[in-house]
Formats: C-alpha cells, sequence, structure tokens
C-alpha cells in the first residue's frame, strides 16, 4: 500500500509541476501537499496511520496538486460543474475546503472538528498575507472571483466536512485503529 500511495502522490507531483498555469501559486498550493507527505513519510514508524487515513490524506493532496496546477478558479472539473449546475463560478476550492475538513476529521470528534476550523482560519490568513504581499499572485491565489463571501463560505465548508466526516467514517475508523493496536 506505502509503494502505490508514493506512485500516486509523485505522479501527480509531477504532472501538476509541469506548466502549471501561475508558477508562484503552484507552489503556494502544492507546499502543504509536499510538507504533509514529508511528515507522514518521517513519522510512519513512531506514528502509524490507518489505511483509511493514509487514503483520505492522499485524495486531500491530489485535489491540491490539481488546484495548484491550473489554480483553484480555473479546474476544468469546477467549470463542469458549474455548467452543469447553471452556476456562476467555478467552485473547484469549496471542494478543497471540504475535503480539508473532511480528512483531519477521520481522527477525533470535538478537538478535530476545532483544529479543522482553526486550520482553515488560518489558511485563509495567510491567502490575505499573500494577496497584501503580492498584488500579482493574489487573485489567482485567493481565488475569490468575485464572491465578497469567499473567505466565510470556505471555513463553512472546512466545518461542514469535519462533522460529516465524524459521523460518517468514526466506526469504521475505530475498527481500523483496533486492527493497528492489536
Amino acid at each position: 500500500m506505502r509503494l502505490i500511495w508514493i506512485v500516486i502522490f509523485l505522479v501527480v507531483l509531477v504532472w501538476s509541476g509541469i506548466a502549471p498555469k501561475d508558477l508562484p501559486t503552484w507552489g503556494l498550493e502544492v507546499f502543504p501537499a509536499v510538507a504533509g507527505a514529508a511528515i507522514l513519510w518521517f513519522t510512519r514508524e513512531r506514528f502509524p496511520l490507518t489505511t483509511l487515513v493514509y487514503v483520505l490524506i492522499l485524495i486531500h493532496c491530489i485535489i491540491l496538486m490539481v488546484g495548484g496546477h491550473y489554480t483553484y478558479a480555473e479546474v476544468p472539473l469546477g467549470d463542469w460543474v458549474r455548467d452543469a449546475t447553471g452556476g456562476n463560478r467555478n467552485n473547484y476550492d469549496k471542494l478543497g475546503h471540504f475535503v480539508q475538513g473532511f480528512v483531519p476529521a477521520a481522527w477525533r470528534n470535538f478537538f478535530i472538528v476545532s483544529f479543522c476550523l482553526g486550520f482553515s482560519a488560518f489558511y485563509e490568513l495567510i491567502e490575505w498575507w499573500v494577496a497584501l504581499l503580492s498584488d500579482e499572485a493574489a487573485e489567482s491565489f485567493l481565488g475569490t472571483q468575485g464572491y465578497v463571501w469567499d473567505t466565510q463560505s470556505d471555513m463553512a465548508l472546512a466545518l461542514l466536512g469535519a462533522i460529516v466526516a465524524l459521523a460518517l467514517l468514526a466506526k469504521f475508523h475505530d475498527r481500523q485503529l483496533q486492527g493497528l493496536s492489536a
């Protein structure tokens, strides 16, 4: 399983880095995935996770790398959903924020929901700081597309993702944790 995870991660990472729409934005979006993969690698023996958590983390990394390649506002899947639903903006970033809450919440309830919401808020602050420091990368990285409530809806979706993950995955994940300790 570990080798498959690594291969998928590296293939998507390399693909995302080939001619991304905006290189600084790509770096900002992909950095958390690369940092997370490094942390997982160095802690794999001391702090093993369940297969479910590793798969969820990989899905989250792929979402980040795809968003980094196109910029979140221009991911084709988001355009397709927008067109199919008659919407007026590409909401791929909303998927990313939902997963930002969903994946970590596979661990534990109140603490995890609080962490997910706090991390989402911190990430929104990073986006704001980047916007202040760099007029050029601001629109690509922020991806607000003129939506005045973008920051608040991003945090709300991270909160929703955390709660949904706890409701849907808790028993399944608990069984996998029992298998690790056996």
